[in-house]
């Protein structure tokens, strides 16, 4: 077996909720994959299944990159379709935690399952070894656990768990798949209780929960300190248990009470009454309607656990600890919240020193390295840092003598002290050497994978130094560079990636030295951020307002043009790599390009109608383009309206697949699942086009819908503003995106070049720009971050 296995089909073994998530992410992915589960006891055999695929439709945020991927996942049942996995190369194994229901299974499907596929288990905790027991010879060394985390689309993390006779090329291959197919950040865990994230993940609810009784603090003061603030994700923690599910929480920690009773922390390792009173009523969090939070009208309220009643409860964080916790220095910001005697202060401090007690004590058993500890906290737990990077940062050996201190004054329930290797290292576990494994007592490197190779900037870890760039230029606004080959990389330094002047100078300057300079192609790709682009600059269009000067907004648009046509004929290939928002602008820049190469987690939109204004940098042109092209000898009415239906309501894919069907990516675009390879194949394309010669497209006429197509679209808007589905000033807007895609008040099918379409974007972007109406909505989107229907 080599690590380049192809999978070209899996089955999934358990229709639940995560499950049928797993499925639709491989379906996703295009592998062709069976969804099992037993037969249903009345109606169709296949009746479970078919009520799970539904269900998947119905989940927020949507685990299906098209809503015609559930209809591609394949329904099967144990009793009449079992024969079915002597066809698959993967076959998953995801019902209840129950040891005994897993191995029942097990012994079902043993006899199919064919002699090279693989077997996995996407438990949460259970023991491999003891799952593998049941399995034949055969099964056994390509049989380990693979645990997706929940939503499995959007969660970077899987965890790669070996039993003791698994094949290392089968973690090799499945590591590989995980990684480029699916898009996946793997970490190989040890096969202990719960493996690493649910660990550690799990022990830090629990202290938190333990801490915020000891402390006497409120959920929403809880929830308020646990967020953001200190690099959590902004459903902190009470309001995460709720989405999650309380009954989940509960399995997880059953586990840790009944396999880790030698642990010293087992003490923790159980729920306050509280919690399992709510649980035992049923009231289980966001999927019953009511768990810690609970929603009444417009309201949200929160329990009360003295009154066992819901009510109304504002968080306040004291003054001074919140200017505590805004301190950049860690070191200084831990050794203020350790002194201040305020219980928020202590109740910070606290949870940190225990997860950080913990962790260390724990590394040697349940990971390889701290770096595994702390990506699978990333990626597992949107934690911005793990506890060992953390600890790092705010200087190792000064918090290791904090902590003994506290185990020494028994302020800490647990008075095992830290491990000798925690002495051992001057300033931590991250060096540039590697990340320090306890077992080897060495600094390992990252994996060499050859996988890994198609990443050239994978996340960061502390010490880690980045690669070798070569800047060819460089200004305030953008940042022309190469890996140290020909081809140039443009990425942008504004905040969040805005299209200013400043880009749109850097960028043409861009597209002439890699012409003239004897590069093989421009690639844009952003080196900041999870984004590729927010748009354009709406604070020029604003400052414009002020001054009643809209000189520079007719400057910003034609230059806005001239670049992106630069980019559609450049004499060498351009590429855009994206991921993550792509919008107004940045969507515009991206559509011109030769191709582009996006990340399956790229959300695409023409925004502008959302501010009052219509796509000018040449977004609405291309779709008038595109939609000629594909009329051919069809009606072109038809696509424009598709088109308009896109510009005017402002959609934003929920996927690049869908981007594909909205029209913002041609057939021609790439789509691949790991955004941390998308430089990778974008100068893999640039490549093929410059081995086959590149020349860019010959400038054709445009058929246009013209006066026909104008009023047709107009009485869309009318219907629409007739039903109250749209403002009287959505409707002008409206109305002028729609003379702009049919080409002006011209005769239909009439011929147009691009400059003709590119004036009118101009203009019209220009009369809406002077309008008090989209003056407002664009100082409120400024300053809110959210658009204003006026």
């Amino acid at each position: 077996m080599s690590q380049s296995l192809y999978i070209r089909k899996a089955a999934v073994l358990g229709a639940g909720v995560m499950g049928a998530q797993i499925a639709a992410q491989l379906t996703n992915a295009n592998v062709e994959t069976i969804l099992f589960d037993l037969p249903a006891k009345q109606g169709p055999l296949n009746g479970v299944v078919n009520a799970a695929i539904a269900r998947l439709a119905k989940l927020k945020p949507t685990p299906l990159v098209t809503p015609e991927t559930a209809s591609l996942i394949r329904r099967a049942n144990y009793e009449e379709d079992l024969a079915l996995l002597g066809e698959c190369d993967l076959v998953i194994e995801v019902i209840a935690e129950r040891l005994d229901w897993k191995r029942s299974l097990y012994a079902k499907v043993d006899p199919y399952i064919n002699n090279t596929a693989i077997f996995v288990s996407n438990t949460s905790g259970l023991s491999i070894a003891k799952l593998a027991q049941v399995l034949p010879e055969r099964l056994r060394e390509r049989f380990c656990g693979m645990h997706f985390f929940n939503p499995p689309r959007y969660m970077k993390l899987v965890e790669l768990i070996p039993n003791q006779q698994t094949l290392p090329m089968v973690l090799d291959q499945l590591e590989t798949f995980l990684v480029s197919t699916l898009g996946k950040g793997v970490v190989r865990a040890k096969d202990t209780p719960n493996f690493v994230g649910n660990r550690i993940g799990v022990f830090s609810l629990l202290a938190v929960l333990y801490h915020t009784e000891h402390y006497n603090l409120s959920f929403t003061e809880v929830d308020a300190l646990t967020g953001a603030l200190i690099g959590r994700p902004k459903s902190a923690t009470f309001r995460t248990l709720d989405v999650v599910g309380l009954d989940t929480l509960g399995h997880v920690v059953n586990t840790m009470d009944q396999e880790l009773a030698n642990d010293p922390w087992h003490q923790y390792y159980t729920l306050p009454k509280w919690y399992q009173a709510l649980v035992q009523a049923g009231a289980l969090g966001q999927k019953t309607g009511a768990g810690i939070y609970k929603k009444e009208g417009d309201s949200i309220k929160v329990l009360d656990v003295k009154t066992q009643q819901y009510i109304i409860s504002e968080a306040k964080i004291d003054d001074t600890v919140l200017a505590i916790l805004k301190i950049k220095d860690p070191k200084e910001k831990f050794t203020q919240l350790r002194a201040n005697t305020h219980p928020q202060a202590q109740f910070i401090w606290a949870i940190f020193r225990d997860i950080w007690h913990y962790s260390a004590y724990h590394l040697a058993s349940i990971a390889h390295t701290a770096r595994d500890v702390d990506l699978t906290m990333r990626w597992g737990y949107a934690w911005q840092q793990g506890p060992f990077e953390t600890w790092q940062t705010a200087d190792w050996q000064f918090i290791a003598k904090l902590i003994q201190e506290d185990i020494a004054a028994k302020k800490t329930r647990v008075t095992m002290p830290l491990p000798a290797w925690v002495d051992q290292l001057d300033k931590g576990p991250y060096t540039a050497e590697g990340s320090y494994s306890p077992t080897t007592k060495k600094f390992e490197p990252r994996s060499d994978l050859p996988v890994y190779k198609r990443q050239f900037f994978p996340e960061r870890m502390l010490a880690e130094k980045p690669p070798v760039t070569e800047t060819v230029y460089e200004t305030d606004a953008i940042r022309a560079w190469t890996t140290g080959d020909d081809i140039l990389i443009v990425s942008f330094k504004t905040k969040a990636n805005i299209v200013t002047m400043g880009v749109l100078n850097g960028l043409l300057s861009a597209i002439l030295t890699a012409q003239d300079d004897g590069y093989k192609g421009l690639i844009l790709w952003q080196a900041q951020g999870d984004n590729f682009s927010f748009g354009a600059d709406l604070t020029t269009v604003a400052t414009a307002a002020v001054k009643n000067d809209f000189a520079i907004v007719e400057q910003l648009i034609e230059k806005f043009q001239h670049v992106s046509m630069a980019l559609q004929y450049a004499t060498v290939p351009t590429v855009a790599a994206i991921r993550g928002m792509t919008l107004g602008g940045g969507c515009e820049l991206a559509m011109h390009c030769t191709r582009v190469v996006a990340a399956t987690e790229t959300y695409m939109g023409l925004v502008e109608a959302g501010v009052g204004l219509l796509p000018a940098g040449g977004g609405i042109k291309e779709f008038a383009r595109r939609a000629a092209l594909k009329a051919k000898h069809d009606d072109l009415d038809s696509y424009l309206a598709d088109a308009f239906n896109v510009i005017a309501m402002a959609k934003i894919s929920s996927s690049a697949q869908e981007a594909k069907q909205l029209g913002y990516l041609q057939d021609s675009d790439v789509i691949i699942f790991n955004s941390d390879e998308i430089l990778y194949v974008a100068k893999q394309q640039i490549n093929a086009l410059y081995e086959s010669v590149y020349r860019p497209p010959l400038a054709q006429l445009i058929p246009v819908g013209g006066i026909s197509a104008i009023a047709n679209r107009e009485l869309v808007l009318v219907n629409m503003k007739a039903g109250k589905f749209i403002s009287d000033y959505d409707y002008e807007v409206g109305a002028k995106i729609a003379e702009v895609l049919s080409g002006g008040k011209i005769e239909k099918n009439s011929l147009v070049d691009a400059q003709w379409l590119l004036r009118l974007e101009r203009e019209n972007f220009v009369a809406l720009a002077k309008q008090s109406k989209t003056q407002e909505r664009i100082a409120y989107t400024l300053k809110n971050g959210k658009p204003l229907r006026n």
